[in-house]
């Protein structure tokens, strides 16, 4: 059985009451990754903790794959995919372009999502047909901008550092022929997309629950997410987000080439 909204918000405010609280709060981070930097805080930790048991609740034929708490029931046909911060160094710096991503899949395929942002009180999410937003500014469906090429796109990624030397220079290819090129805001760029005011998205080394709840937040938009290789991108890896079918051929033939 496919949640309804009204479930989706019952999670994200879970999660909410977690993690805003902590927010510009001066809260301990735990650096999890030996080689680099990848924090955790007890925000990321707790706010999973709270959606998984909502989850799990309602649904006991679910499975689930969070970031935080590890996966259950990953062959089920039904299965979440939870990032509880997506964006953590944003949300200890203070910059409020985290979000808490709820992703949900039939039968290995996203089927509909949320992100939410506490701080500024907006949601975008993909109800199985159709996305929509919701803030400050109101409700509506949204969709991605009918752009004609990259000549007039706009491009993000969360960081040019984030690419390994030959990833490096095929997104520098697709960079040179954008019109605009911002940096950061990680699934908040993805939202943008979803929403019109951003054309590509091209990102490296992204897990399942980095994508899990974006991706049919941009194909019911009207826009394309794949890999680089153009394969389905519920796994993660090398993604591509595009608004039209024009930027997105275009883009691609520059990241394969």
């Amino acid at each position: 059985m496919r949640p309804d909204k009204t479930f989706f918000d019952r999670l994200a405010e879970s999660a909410k009451a977690e993690t805003l609280p902590r927010f510009r709060s001066g809260l301990d981070v735990v650096n999890k990754e030996a080689g680099g930097y990848d924090p955790v805080t007890e925000g990321d930790k707790a706010a999973e903790t709270a959606i998984r048991a909502l989850i799990e609740g309602a649904f006991t034929d679910h499975g689930i794959l969070g970031e935080e708490h590890g996966t259950i029931g990953l062959g089920r046909d039904s299965v979440w995919v939870i990032d509880p911060i997506d964006g953590t160094q944003a949300f200890i710096s203070g910059l409020p372009t985290w979000g808490t991503l709820i992703g949900f899949q039939e039968k290995g395929r996203a089927v509909m999502g949320m992100m939410d942002q506490p701080f500024t009180s907006e949601r975008y999410f993909a109800d199985g047909e159709k996305s929509w937003y919701q803030g400050p500014d109101g409700q509506r469906q949204i969709h991605t901008r009918a752009c004609s090429g990259l000549s007039d796109a706009v491009l993000y990624t969360t960081s040019p550092d984030i690419f390994l030397p030959d990833e490096k220079l095929r997104f520098d290819a697709v960079r040179a022929k954008v019109r605009l090129t911002r940096y950061g805001v990680d699934c908040y760029a993805y939202a943008l997309l979803a929403a019109g005011f951003v054309d590509l998205v091209i990102e490296t080394g992204l897990k399942p629950y980095d994508v899990g709840a974006l991706i049919p937040i941009i194909e019911q938009a009207g826009g394309i997410i794949t890999t680089w290789d153009g394969g389905r991108p519920e796994e993660g890896g090398k993604i591509i987000a595009a608004s039209s079918e024009a930027v997105y051929q275009q883009a691609i033939a520059l990241l394969q080439s």
